[in-house]
């Protein structure tokens, strides 16, 4: 008998907010967290456009020694992870006293990596960059921090499967937990906010070039979508066995009913219908419910043409006629790449806590596709559901979808 997965806590940090309360308020007003950058234009990129995240100032809260092997997402990171703990009242007592795990979704730090880069070149000696900046420009650098600070004793490994980063890394975490190897993970995804991150990105075109309007650039499912805007932050969620949770006393949020997952096996950067609607699938075979029982999906959709498009053929063919309440947050969020499947476990449980849907911002006009879902362009308020799935999709095709219910 395979053992239950719950959520027990959550944490963010994002361009919506820095607490709970902050982010559902903000999804409930349709806020939007993006701006217009001029540094990205003095540096010449196609699109200034970002989703605004003010990287903390720990000075106070952890001492010198501790923060200088931080990277910026590593400071997001801890101030989600530190409120998620709290959330699920993980007291240190019991954290030195077991096995706490951690996987966490991170795929670059490229910030620490130019700037170690940048004193070599210009300084000749390799001494001078410091040995902060190995710790700042690892992959690993989110889960090699968090585990000692927070002294977890458990699983530690970072999980890089590109915008699916986060999503996989509460999958992986429910299996750990279901086969009897971990009790209590701490699981999320993280993105570094710089120009650095995603100058690659602007190169080949991938960003909305609607400057005049920020707050109108990120359209997920619109028919005159025109490209994605970069955002990020930290999310971070607790889950744990059923059991662990219940003799703990700890409040119990929801439950991680199953974890679908695929590769496009295709192309490096262009989606297709067949891997996505295969994770679905996966999905929903695995946690044994009649698709009705799905009340709404927050969608991975990041305003790309090609993306949306095929997510939502993909969505079609799975669900058919039934058509259950869809929207991607990233309207509002822009696209928080490795950190967007934590965050949208996170806005998604507030949604479902809070009986409100927030709307798909900026959708005006669907398209051929998008016209055959179920997509809200306002609040739905009064909106009760009990179980949700989120996709969560990447560059060399990787797609990860869970499942989650209501308790």
């Amino acid at each position: 008998m395979k053992r239950r997965v719950v959520i027990t806590g959550l944490g963010i940090y994002s361009c919506l907010g820095k607490t709970l309360e902050e982010v559902r308020q903000s999804l409930y007003d349709g806020k939007s967290g993006i701006v217009f950058d001029p540094v990205r234009k003095e540096m010449g990129f196609r699109s200034a456009l970002t989703a605004k995240v003010d990287v903390p100032d720990l000075k106070g809260v952890l001492s010198r020694s501790q923060r200088v092997y931080m990277a910026d997402e590593v400071k997001y990171a801890y101030l989600a992870t530190r409120d998620a703990l709290a959330n699920a009242r993980l007291t240190p007592d019991y954290i030195e006293a077991n096995n706490v795990g951690i996987l966490y979704g991170n795929d670059s730090s490229a910030d620490a990596v130019v700037k170690s880069v940048d004193i070599m070149r210009q300084k000749k000696d390799t001494t001078l960059v410091g040995s902060g900046a190995i710790f700042q420009s690892m992959n690993s650098t989110i889960t090699m921090n968090l585990s000692c600070l927070f002294k977890l004793k458990g699983m530690n490994l970072t999980v890089s499967g590109a915008c699916a980063s986060g999503s996989h890394a509460i999958g992986l975490g429910t299996l750990l937990i279901r086969e009897g190897l971990q009790e209590c993970i701490v699981c999320g995804g993280a993105q570094e906010v710089n120009p650095f991150s995603i100058g690659s990105f602007d190169g080949i075109s991938a960003f909305s070039a609607r400057e005049s309007e920020p707050e109108k650039a990120s359209r997920p499912f619109d028919r005159d979508r025109d490209g994605l805007v970069p955002g990020g932050g930290a999310a971070t969620v607790i889950i744990e066995s059923y059991e662990s949770a219940v003799k703990r006393g700890a409040p119990i949020l929801a439950e991680v009913l199953s974890y679908g997952f695929s590769s496009n096996g295709d192309h490096i950067s262009t989606p297709n219908v067949d891997g996505p609607a295969r994770s679905l699938r996966m999905a929903i075979e695995q946690a044994g419910l009649d698709l009705r029982q799905i009340g709404y999906i927050n969608a991975h959709a990041t305003s790309t043409h090609v993306g949306d498009q095929n997510e939502a053929k993909a969505i079609h063919a799975v669900f058919g006629d039934y058509r259950p309440y869809i929207t991607s947050t990233k309207g509002q969020t822009g696209h928080e790449m490795w950190m967007a499947g934590a965050s949208e476990i996170v806005y998604t449980i507030l949604m479902m806590k809070n009986n409100f849907i927030a709307p798909n911002l900026n959708f005006e006009n669907p398209d051929e596709d998008s016209a055959k879902l179920n997509i809200p362009g306002a609040r739905v308020d009064n909106v009760h559901f009990d179980t949700f799935l989120s996709n969560s999709f990447g560059f060399g095709g990787t797609n990860s979808t869970l499942i989650v219910r209501n308790l």
